[in-house]
């Protein structure tokens, strides 16, 4: 079975995406994470570009890896000075990586305007770095930057950039569309021309910018490339990087090509949720192979085909990458749907039972308002179970205020009271807190608290307003969707209501009954 080489560049290519501030701590989690997944090399950063990548490249070396390489990252010599005196190439070699990937030029337009430089010099300044590094040991990778829009300019010096990097040592080239334009049909017949003239691994690396760098990646490992560099959700500059994500399932899946483990494939979702957590980045829900959506079903009769046959209306199983199925409820849903959620649920709802249709016909009526089940899972098994007289009240509600003011400093707090009756007593309480939701939630918990202990374990994590009619202004409906967790799972749940505050508090009971009812 063919291999790919995986090469992640989440920590150097990746960082540069747009709301990405890793700390050194972060990056070496982050490598913790790919090493276990199995990739083949990680490039930790550039290390002649700042002190936080020196100092990852110092503290990295206490990893214990069992699989993953450590790759720094630089370009050749500038012009006309030697390897040995070159700052960037210095600060390379004290990180003290096995393996070095150095860029160069291969487009005589960033030769001749970007270097200021001659295309001759450009070639020695290739030739002459992977030499020097070489002579100290190194494993070098050469990418070239440029590459495909190199060729298309001026065919033979972009090839002759990649020849003089193989004969000078590199164990690798690696084809650059670093502007990300390259159509794949354009670019798999690059690949296929360049194929026979390198005899060293050979690679790709695509940036996103046309929407194709996982097209072009896969289309460049059946053109002949062995070495694929891409990031984890496809983070990078611009529109980002070769989505690793999508590329790994996409060659082992459809075309049989192995790069990781078929155990370590089935933690693919997990470590793109984990990444996506430690970038401080909002998962995409709808990302192929790994989104929280990307085996999600809504129509009904989708849904009903799908449950008869999977193949029906998707294109894998989910448990390859470690997704799942989810069946969406909502007003587009048929029996089907609401019979699977039940079964998940063991509610024992039969198709031909009243409350199915009860059920269906106040759903459809509640999404009508401007319910959004599909969202707010947590909301709908308690709806399910309260119309289903299969839930037992935690506590009642007697009343509540909320109080905002802002004092002469210009300081602005929120205060909740609360009054509820819990087990034959009533808690009279209050809380402030920075806005009347964070108040509230505070309120209601410290009411409760007393009886239920384990609510102290929760806290909410997100919380998310939309206007439902703009047309009718201030008086339009409002639905919060507040996520709540703890220390193992989260949860969402949903308010509608024209008055904000009664929306958030609906949202915020379903939030705490939840975690009572589970535990």
């Amino acid at each position: 079975m063919q291999k790919v080489i995986l090469y992640d560049t989440t920590l150097r290519d990746g960082s540069q995406m747009e709301g990405i501030s890793l700390t050194v701590n972060d990056k070496l989690r982050i490598a913790e994470k790919l090493d276990d997944l199995g990739i083949d090399y990680i490039e930790g950063g550039w290390p002649g570009s700042n002190p936080k990548d020196m100092e990852f490249f110092k503290k990295a070396k206490k990893l214990k890896l069992k699989h993953s390489k450590i790759t720094a990252f630089g370009s050749t010599r500038r012009p006309h000075i030697s390897p040995a005196k070159d700052a960037n190439v210095k600060a390379l070699l004290k990180a003290g990586s096995s393996v070095i990937t150095i860029f160069g030029k291969s487009w005589d337009l960033h030769v001749r305007e970007i270097l200021k430089t001659s295309l001759d010099e450009n070639l020695k300044m290739i030739k002459d770095t992977v030499s020097y590094l070489k002579s100290k040991k190194k494993k070098v990778f050469f990418d070239a930057e440029h590459f495909f829009d190199g060729y298309r300019h001026n065919p033979d010096y972009a090839l002759s950039t990649i020849l003089t990097a193989q004969e000078a040592g590199a164990e690798a080239v690696i084809l650059c569309d670093t502007n990300g334009g390259m159509l794949t049909n354009d670019l798999e017949r690059v690949v296929m021309e360049v194929r026979p003239r390198v005899k060293v691994s050979y690679g790709i690396h695509c940036h996103n910018d046309s929407e194709m760098a996982v097209a072009n990646s896969v289309a460049a490992v059946m053109a002949g490339c062995d070495h694929v560099q891409g990031t984890i959700n496809g983070y990078g500059e611009r529109c980002g990087n070769a989505n690793l994500c999508s590329i790994i399932p996409a060659l082992k899946v459809k075309l049989g090509i192995t790069s990781i483990s078929d155990n370590k494939l089935k933690e693919l979702t997990e470590v793109s949720h984990y990444v996506a957590e430690v970038c401080n980045m909002k998962q995409f829900d709808t990302q192929p192979f790994v989104g929280l959506s990307a085996f999600a079903h809504k129509g009904g009769v989708h849904v009903n085909a799908v449950l008869k046959r999977t193949e029906s209306y998707e294109h894998m199983e989910p448990q390859i990458v470690g997704n799942r199925r989810r069946i969406l409820v909502s007003e587009l849903s048929g029996k089907s749907t609401l019979l699977t959620k039940a079964e998940d649920l063991n509610l024992g709802l039969k198709k031909d039972s009243p409350h199915t249709k009860k059920i269906l016909k106040l759903l459809q009526d509640l999404e009508y308002e401007g319910y959004h089940f599909e969202a707010a899972e947590a909301s709908f098994e308690l709806l399910l179970k309260r119309h289903m007289k299969k839930f037992k009240k935690f506590f009642e509600l007697e009343g509540f205020r909320v109080i905002n003011e802002k004092d002469d400093k210009g300081n602005l707090y929120s205060e909740a009271t609360i009054k509820v009756k819990v087990k034959g007593k009533v808690k009279h309480t209050g809380c402030e807190g920075d806005g009347p939701v964070n108040a509230l939630d505070g309120a209601i918990r410290k009411a409760l608290v007393g009886f239920y202990p384990k609510l102290a374990d929760m806290h909410l994590s997100d919380f998310k307003v939309r206007v439902l009619d703009e047309k009718a202004g201030t008086a339009a409906k409002v639905r919060v969707l507040i996520q709540s967790q703890d220390k193992e799972k989260s949860w969402w749940t949903i308010g509608v209501s024209e008055n904000i505050i009664e929306a958030c508090w609906q949202a915020l009971v379903d939030s705490v009954e939840y975690k009572l009812l589970k535990g």
